[in-house]
């Protein structure tokens, strides 16, 4: 995804009342994740659950949380998600980095990429995955599902090799 697209991203959704921006870092997101830096809004958390659970109490006390991650992280927070995130429909945007998307990518990204569709349908996790064209349709998506307290995803091809 383009970098204009990322930051303009970002700042919709800051401007559409998402107030806290945390996760672990993603090359894929890298864009996006500067410019909350530079807006002072991204905190930085070591792992994906200790994310979620920062953001489960930002929302505790009403303000609106997105979770940024790699779709690994993901995969490592499976039991936190559906635990805690999906049993106490508590109403938070994941931002998924799809590492693994290209073929030839790294083999350690290849076969979580090759199964984060399937791992999104087997969590009933109600997700849409960005492109330049049609990211602001699909913010405004994940906002209408948290104002209903249904958590969500938005996702971000990988479409680069590092």
């Amino acid at each position: 995804m383009k970098e204009s697209v990322q930051r303009k991203i970002f700042n919709y959704l800051s401007k559409n009342k998402i107030e806290n921006f945390v996760g672990v870092p993603d090359s894929t997101l890298k864009h996006f994740i500067d410019e909350g830096l530079k807006h002072k809004k991204i905190l930085i958390a070591s792992r994906e659950e200790e994310a979620i659970g920062i953001s489960t109490g930002m929302l505790l006390s009403k303000s609106s949380t997105l979770v940024f991650m790699q779709n690994a992280g993901f995969a490592n927070s499976l039991s936190t998600i559906t635990s805690l995130v999906q049993l106490y429909e508590i109403p938070m945007i994941f931002l998924i980095g799809w590492r693994g998307f290209l073929r030839d990518d790294a083999p350690e990204h290849e076969k979580i990429g090759r199964i984060q569709p399937d791992l999104l349908k087997s969590l009933e996790l109600e997700n849409r995955i960005l492109n330049d064209k049609t990211w602001k349709r699909d913010c405004d998506w994940a906002i209408s599902r948290i104002k209903k307290n249904i958590p969500c995803a938005l996702i971000i091809k990988r479409e680069f090799l590092d």
